[in-house]
Protein backbone atom coordinates (compact mmCIF):
# COMPACT_ATOMS: atom_id res chain seq x y z
CA UNK A 1 0.00 0.00 0.00
CA UNK A 2 2.72 2.37 1.18
CA UNK A 3 4.50 1.66 -2.29
CA UNK A 4 1.15 2.23 -4.33
CA UNK A 5 0.80 5.43 -2.62
CA UNK A 6 4.26 6.70 -3.23
CA UNK A 7 4.21 6.03 -7.09
CA UNK A 8 0.67 7.79 -7.14
CA UNK A 9 2.30 10.81 -5.64
CA UNK A 10 5.77 10.51 -7.96
CA UNK A 11 3.30 10.58 -10.53
CA UNK A 12 1.59 13.54 -9.29
CA UNK A 13 4.19 15.32 -9.06
CA UNK A 14 5.57 14.46 -12.55
CA UNK A 15 1.46 15.71 -14.22
CA UNK A 16 2.65 18.76 -12.03
CA UNK A 17 5.85 19.47 -13.40
CA UNK A 18 4.22 18.89 -17.08
CA UNK A 19 1.57 21.51 -16.67
CA UNK A 20 4.15 23.73 -15.29
CA UNK A 21 6.38 23.05 -18.21
CA UNK A 22 3.81 23.83 -20.57
CA UNK A 23 2.63 26.76 -19.17
CA UNK A 24 4.60 29.45 -18.14
CA UNK A 25 5.07 33.11 -18.01
CA UNK A 26 8.53 34.79 -16.98
CA UNK A 27 10.54 38.15 -17.08
CA UNK A 28 13.67 37.65 -18.92
CA UNK A 29 16.19 40.33 -18.12
CA UNK A 30 17.23 41.33 -21.23
CA UNK A 31 19.70 45.17 -20.03
CA UNK A 32 20.36 46.66 -17.26
CA UNK A 33 16.61 47.42 -15.65
CA UNK A 34 14.75 46.32 -18.55
CA UNK A 35 12.82 43.23 -18.19
CA UNK A 36 10.40 41.55 -20.79
CA UNK A 37 7.41 39.87 -19.96
CA UNK A 38 7.29 36.48 -21.64
CA UNK A 39 5.26 33.56 -22.33
CA UNK A 40 6.62 30.16 -22.79
CA UNK A 41 3.76 27.62 -23.41
CA UNK A 42 3.95 23.83 -25.30
CA UNK A 43 6.48 21.69 -26.44
CA UNK A 44 7.89 20.73 -29.96
CA UNK A 45 10.43 23.22 -32.15
CA UNK A 46 10.16 27.35 -31.20
CA UNK A 47 7.84 30.04 -32.38
CA UNK A 48 8.70 33.26 -31.80
CA UNK A 49 5.71 35.21 -32.03
CA UNK A 50 6.71 39.16 -31.65
CA UNK A 51 3.25 41.71 -32.22
CA UNK A 52 2.44 45.08 -33.53
CA UNK A 53 1.94 48.37 -32.46
CA UNK A 54 0.99 49.44 -30.71
CA UNK A 55 -0.11 45.84 -29.37
CA UNK A 56 1.19 43.37 -27.03
CA UNK A 57 1.18 39.81 -26.94
CA UNK A 58 -1.98 39.11 -26.14
CA UNK A 59 -2.70 39.99 -29.72
CA UNK A 60 -2.05 36.62 -30.93
CA UNK A 61 -4.40 35.00 -28.38
CA UNK A 62 -5.67 32.87 -31.32
CA UNK A 63 -2.51 31.75 -32.59
CA UNK A 64 -0.55 30.57 -29.82
CA UNK A 65 -3.17 28.01 -28.46
CA UNK A 66 -3.82 26.88 -32.03
CA UNK A 67 0.12 26.70 -32.10
CA UNK A 68 0.59 24.67 -28.70
CA UNK A 69 -2.34 21.83 -29.72
CA UNK A 70 -0.63 21.62 -32.95
CA UNK A 71 3.07 21.06 -30.66
CA UNK A 72 4.95 23.81 -31.29
CA UNK A 73 6.22 25.24 -28.59
CA UNK A 74 5.07 29.19 -27.86
CA UNK A 75 7.29 31.94 -26.88
CA UNK A 76 5.31 35.58 -27.05
CA UNK A 77 6.96 38.34 -25.46
CA UNK A 78 5.87 42.05 -24.94
CA UNK A 79 8.32 44.74 -26.65
CA UNK A 80 9.81 46.84 -24.33
CA UNK A 81 7.38 49.90 -23.63
CA UNK A 82 4.22 47.81 -24.12
CA UNK A 83 2.32 45.25 -22.30
CA UNK A 84 3.48 44.33 -18.92
CA UNK A 85 7.43 44.93 -20.08
CA UNK A 86 9.61 47.90 -18.65
CA UNK A 87 9.04 50.94 -20.14
CA UNK A 88 12.76 52.43 -20.28
CA UNK A 89 13.20 56.00 -21.58
CA UNK A 90 14.95 55.19 -24.30
CA UNK A 91 15.74 52.22 -26.25
CA UNK A 92 13.04 52.00 -29.11
CA UNK A 93 15.65 51.72 -32.23
CA UNK A 94 15.11 48.85 -34.09
CA UNK A 95 19.14 47.60 -32.84
CA UNK A 96 18.21 48.02 -29.50
CA UNK A 97 15.05 46.19 -29.82
CA UNK A 98 16.60 43.49 -31.87
CA UNK A 99 19.04 43.10 -29.03
CA UNK A 100 16.16 42.30 -26.49
CA UNK A 101 15.04 39.01 -29.02
CA UNK A 102 18.99 37.96 -29.27
CA UNK A 103 18.70 37.81 -25.66
CA UNK A 104 15.63 36.22 -25.78
CA UNK A 105 16.74 33.49 -27.76
CA UNK A 106 19.51 32.98 -25.86
CA UNK A 107 18.36 33.01 -22.25
CA UNK A 108 15.97 30.43 -23.70
CA UNK A 109 18.37 28.60 -25.09
CA UNK A 110 16.15 27.95 -28.39
CA UNK A 111 17.22 26.23 -31.63
CA UNK A 112 15.75 25.47 -34.47
CA UNK A 113 13.23 28.28 -33.94
CA UNK A 114 11.09 30.21 -36.73
CA UNK A 115 10.70 33.88 -36.15
CA UNK A 116 6.99 35.75 -36.36
CA UNK A 117 6.97 39.21 -36.82
CA UNK A 118 3.40 40.94 -37.60
CA UNK A 119 3.55 44.44 -38.86
CA UNK A 120 6.20 46.79 -36.88
CA UNK A 121 7.30 43.10 -35.90
CA UNK A 122 8.67 42.27 -39.07
CA UNK A 123 11.39 45.02 -39.07
CA UNK A 124 12.86 42.99 -36.04
CA UNK A 125 13.06 39.49 -37.80
CA UNK A 126 14.95 41.33 -40.84
CA UNK A 127 17.16 43.29 -38.52
CA UNK A 128 17.95 39.91 -36.65
CA UNK A 129 19.30 38.32 -39.94
CA UNK A 130 21.20 41.75 -40.44
CA UNK A 131 22.54 42.01 -36.85
CA UNK A 132 22.75 38.62 -35.57
CA UNK A 133 23.50 36.35 -38.67
CA UNK A 134 19.63 34.72 -37.91
CA UNK A 135 21.65 32.36 -35.08
CA UNK A 136 18.85 29.62 -33.88
CA UNK A 137 16.54 30.48 -36.81
CA UNK A 138 15.55 28.37 -39.67
CA UNK A 139 12.55 30.08 -40.65
CA UNK A 140 10.62 32.87 -40.35
CA UNK A 141 7.30 34.97 -41.18
CA UNK A 142 6.67 38.26 -42.28
CA UNK A 143 3.00 39.25 -41.57
CA UNK A 144 1.15 42.75 -42.68
CA UNK A 145 4.70 43.84 -42.22
CA UNK A 146 6.07 47.24 -42.16
CA UNK A 147 9.44 46.25 -44.09
CA UNK A 148 11.46 46.73 -46.70
CA UNK A 149 10.54 51.05 -46.28
CA UNK A 150 7.42 53.17 -45.74
CA UNK A 151 8.80 56.54 -45.81
CA UNK A 152 9.20 58.64 -49.06
CA UNK A 153 12.19 59.19 -50.79
CA UNK A 154 14.07 60.17 -53.58
CA UNK A 155 14.75 56.34 -54.16
CA UNK A 156 11.59 55.34 -52.95
CA UNK A 157 8.47 57.86 -54.36
CA UNK A 158 5.82 55.84 -53.47
CA UNK A 159 6.06 55.94 -49.90
CA UNK A 160 4.70 57.40 -47.24
CA UNK A 161 5.23 61.43 -46.95
CA UNK A 162 6.95 62.43 -43.28
CA UNK A 163 4.33 65.24 -43.23
CA UNK A 164 2.13 62.03 -42.59
CA UNK A 165 4.05 60.33 -39.74
CA UNK A 166 4.35 64.05 -37.95
CA UNK A 167 0.76 64.47 -38.27
CA UNK A 168 0.65 60.90 -36.46
CA UNK A 169 3.17 62.25 -33.74
CA UNK A 170 1.15 64.84 -33.36
CA UNK A 171 -1.96 63.03 -32.87
CA UNK A 172 -0.41 60.68 -30.52
CA UNK A 173 1.02 63.57 -27.88
CA UNK A 174 -3.02 65.41 -28.25
CA UNK A 175 -4.85 62.46 -27.47
CA UNK A 176 -3.19 59.00 -27.50
CA UNK A 177 -6.35 57.33 -26.19
CA UNK A 178 -8.40 59.06 -29.18
CA UNK A 179 -5.84 58.23 -31.73
CA UNK A 180 -5.90 54.91 -31.02
CA UNK A 181 -9.39 54.20 -31.08
CA UNK A 182 -9.93 55.98 -34.12
CA UNK A 183 -6.58 53.53 -35.50
CA UNK A 184 -8.28 50.62 -34.66
CA UNK A 185 -10.90 51.24 -36.90
CA UNK A 186 -8.82 51.39 -39.82
CA UNK A 187 -6.59 48.47 -38.35
CA UNK A 188 -9.32 46.14 -39.11
CA UNK A 189 -11.14 47.28 -41.70
CA UNK A 190 -13.95 48.84 -39.87
CA UNK A 191 -16.92 50.82 -41.92
CA UNK A 192 -20.53 51.08 -42.21
CA UNK A 193 -21.38 48.21 -43.67
CA UNK A 194 -18.37 46.15 -42.56
CA UNK A 195 -17.95 45.34 -39.08
CA UNK A 196 -15.52 42.45 -38.53
CA UNK A 197 -15.56 42.24 -34.38
CA UNK A 198 -17.44 42.70 -31.82
CA UNK A 199 -17.52 46.30 -30.18
CA UNK A 200 -16.51 44.95 -26.96
CA UNK A 201 -13.26 42.98 -28.70
CA UNK A 202 -12.73 46.43 -30.31
CA UNK A 203 -12.55 47.85 -26.87
CA UNK A 204 -10.22 44.99 -25.88
CA UNK A 205 -8.15 45.99 -28.25
CA UNK A 206 -8.09 50.01 -27.55
CA UNK A 207 -7.24 48.57 -24.48
CA UNK A 208 -4.37 46.62 -24.67
CA UNK A 209 -2.76 49.35 -27.27
CA UNK A 210 -3.28 52.12 -23.92
CA UNK A 211 -1.41 50.11 -22.02
CA UNK A 212 1.71 50.99 -23.24
CA UNK A 213 4.05 53.60 -22.37
CA UNK A 214 3.43 56.86 -24.55
CA UNK A 215 7.29 57.63 -24.74
CA UNK A 216 7.50 54.22 -26.53
CA UNK A 217 4.59 54.62 -28.66
CA UNK A 218 6.30 57.35 -29.65
CA UNK A 219 9.55 56.34 -30.57
CA UNK A 220 8.56 52.62 -31.85
CA UNK A 221 6.17 54.82 -34.79
CA UNK A 222 9.39 56.88 -35.74
CA UNK A 223 11.38 53.69 -35.78
CA UNK A 224 8.77 51.86 -37.95
CA UNK A 225 8.34 54.95 -40.22
CA UNK A 226 11.64 55.97 -41.10
CA UNK A 227 14.22 52.42 -41.18
CA UNK A 228 15.30 51.80 -44.36
CA UNK A 229 15.11 47.50 -44.61
CA UNK A 230 16.14 47.46 -48.06
CA UNK A 231 19.47 46.37 -48.20
CA UNK A 232 19.08 43.68 -45.56
CA UNK A 233 16.55 41.78 -46.74
CA UNK A 234 19.39 39.45 -48.42
CA UNK A 235 20.73 38.80 -45.41
CA UNK A 236 17.80 36.32 -44.92
CA UNK A 237 18.55 33.07 -46.25
CA UNK A 238 15.80 30.76 -44.80
CA UNK A 239 12.33 29.97 -46.05
CA UNK A 240 10.62 32.99 -44.91
CA UNK A 241 6.47 33.26 -45.16
CA UNK A 242 4.70 36.45 -45.93
CA UNK A 243 1.59 37.52 -45.90
CA UNK A 244 -0.75 40.06 -46.39
CA UNK A 245 -4.13 41.51 -47.08
CA UNK A 246 -4.71 43.65 -50.34
CA UNK A 247 -6.95 45.75 -48.33
CA UNK A 248 -4.21 46.98 -45.52
CA UNK A 249 -4.81 50.77 -44.87
CA UNK A 250 -2.52 51.17 -42.22
CA UNK A 251 0.08 49.29 -44.02
CA UNK A 252 -0.31 49.13 -47.78
CA UNK A 253 0.68 45.81 -49.28
CA UNK A 254 2.18 47.86 -52.60
CA UNK A 255 4.95 49.35 -50.77
CA UNK A 256 6.19 46.53 -48.31
CA UNK A 257 5.27 42.62 -48.64
CA UNK A 258 5.16 43.02 -52.87
CA UNK A 259 8.04 44.69 -52.79
CA UNK A 260 9.84 41.80 -49.87
CA UNK A 261 8.60 39.09 -52.00
CA UNK A 262 10.90 40.17 -54.98
CA UNK A 263 13.91 40.66 -52.32
CA UNK A 264 13.98 37.57 -49.95
CA UNK A 265 15.23 34.41 -52.05
CA UNK A 266 13.08 32.04 -50.76
CA UNK A 267 10.05 32.85 -49.97
CA UNK A 268 5.92 31.80 -50.04
CA UNK A 269 3.70 35.04 -50.77
CA UNK A 270 0.25 34.92 -49.89
CA UNK A 271 -2.26 37.57 -50.65
CA UNK A 272 -5.44 37.59 -48.87
CA UNK A 273 -7.85 38.98 -50.48
CA UNK A 274 -9.97 41.92 -49.03
CA UNK A 275 -8.29 41.48 -45.67
CA UNK A 276 -6.90 44.43 -43.19
CA UNK A 277 -3.86 44.98 -41.72
CA UNK A 278 -5.35 43.00 -38.59
CA UNK A 279 -5.88 39.65 -40.55
CA UNK A 280 -4.77 37.86 -37.25
CA UNK A 281 -8.53 38.22 -35.91
CA UNK A 282 -10.16 39.12 -39.00
CA UNK A 283 -8.81 35.88 -40.44
CA UNK A 284 -7.31 33.78 -37.77
CA UNK A 285 -8.38 30.56 -39.38
CA UNK A 286 -7.22 31.01 -42.74
CA UNK A 287 -3.94 32.71 -40.81
CA UNK A 288 -3.73 29.94 -38.35
CA UNK A 289 -3.75 27.03 -41.11
CA UNK A 290 -1.31 28.69 -43.34
CA UNK A 291 1.30 29.38 -40.65
CA UNK A 292 0.97 25.67 -39.50
CA UNK A 293 1.74 24.61 -43.38
CA UNK A 294 4.42 26.63 -43.08
CA UNK A 295 5.81 25.11 -39.67
CA UNK A 296 5.06 21.54 -41.17
CA UNK A 297 6.85 21.84 -44.55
Amino acid sequence: MEKTLLNADQSLRDFEFDIQELNTDKYIETAKNVRLYVKDYGKGKPVILIHGWPLSNEMWEYQIDFLVQNNYRVIAYDRRGFGKSSQPYDGYDYDTLTDDLKEIIEQLQLENATLIGFSMGGGEVVRYFSRYGGKGVTKAALISSVVPFLLQTNDNPDGHPKEKSETTASAIKEDRIGFVDNFGKTFFGINIINKPLSTPLLEYYRTLCSFASPRATLKCAESFSYTDFREELDFIKVPTLIIHGDDDKIVPIELTSKKAAKAIRENTYIVYEGAPHGLFYTDKEKLNNDLLNFLNS
